[in-house]
């Protein structure tokens, strides 16, 4: 599935964020606040995670990731377009067109039969 591909390389991208962040942290880069940057770091980790899991669950055929990944998306437009417009052009098309592919796919009657996976058997009690 196209989507989950597109979610799963946003997690690899951000995993590599994440990677150049911490490398950056411990060979002793200029931060405001250590812990403010560990905590940042903490985010990308946790993020990355989560896209992890969507992409995952998106290829398994659950319904719920769907959710998920339009939130991620709507992430990666709120900070695209102010990199696209900040001078960086290539970073913001980079946020923005993954994005944009993924917002309309998410919304194709297809995608939607195949994402119609509720989840399994009703808990006992």
């Amino acid at each position: 599935m196209v989507i989950s591909i597109i979610v799963s390389l946003e997690a690899a991208a951000l995993l590599a964020a994440a990677l150049w962040y911490g490398i950056q942290l411990l060979t002793g880069a200029p931060v405001l606040s250590f812990w403010g940057a560990v905590f940042t770091l903490g985010l990308l980790l946790a993020f990355a995670a989560w896209l992890i899991a969507v992409a995952r669950f998106l290829f398994r055929g659950y319904r719920w990731p769907r959710a998920g990944a339009l939130v991620a998306q709507l992430f990666a437009l709120t900070i695209g377009f102010p990199t696209l417009t900040g001078g960086y052009p290539l970073a913001g098309l980079a946020m923005l067109l993954p994005a944009a592919a993924a917002i309309v796919l998410l919304f194709d009657k297809r995608v939607i039969a195949f994402a119609s996976r509720a989840g399994g058997a009703p808990p006992a009690l």
